[in-house]
């Protein structure tokens, strides 16, 4: 039996100069994803790369994504995820937080990233640690999301 190996990318898409951008979902990534490939690779790129593409996870409240892709040609998802500038008409910075060989890795960093991002917010509102907030929720309800997740 044969097995695939893949990539997993996190990906932190930031808006660009629009503090409420609007609601994107992950058919919105995965059509911009592939656009970008055939900009920038051509057929021939989208052709080793669009089997295997898919958005597996994101967060319109975080813009975190997570993405699979096929080990063997997965510099080129990397490549048109760095030069990807719009999603949707809106303009957005992607940043590859991380890269792994496992969902598992990929799972524990967008926890650890999750964690981060709420920490950020709570800092620029100025509120305590202890807090409770709608962040608490959401953080514990996208765990169990992302934890739920499988290849």
């Amino acid at each position: 039996m044969v097995r695939f190996k893949n990539r997993w990318f996190l990906v932190e898409l930031i808006p660009v100069g629009q503090i409420n951008a609007p609601v994107l979902e992950g058919k919105h990534i995965w059509a911009a994803i592939k656009q970008s490939i055939i900009s920038n690779f051509g057929d021939t790129g989208w052709g080793s790369v669009g089997l295997s593409l898919t958005v597996k996870y994101y967060s319109p409240t975080t813009n975190i994504c997570i993405i699979r892709v096929a080990r063997d040609h997965h510099k080129i998802a990397w490549g048109s995820i760095t030069l990807l500038s719009s999603i949707e008409g809106t303009r957005y910075i992607p940043h590859v937080i991380h890269v792994s060989g496992t969902i598992k890795h990929a799972q524990i960093a967008a926890i650890a990233h999750n964690r981060e991002i709420v920490a950020r917010y709570r800092a620029q509102t100025k509120t305590p640690a202890a807090y409770q907030d709608s962040f608490e929720t959401y953080l514990e309800s996208s765990s169990v999301e992302i934890a739920a997740l499988h290849d």
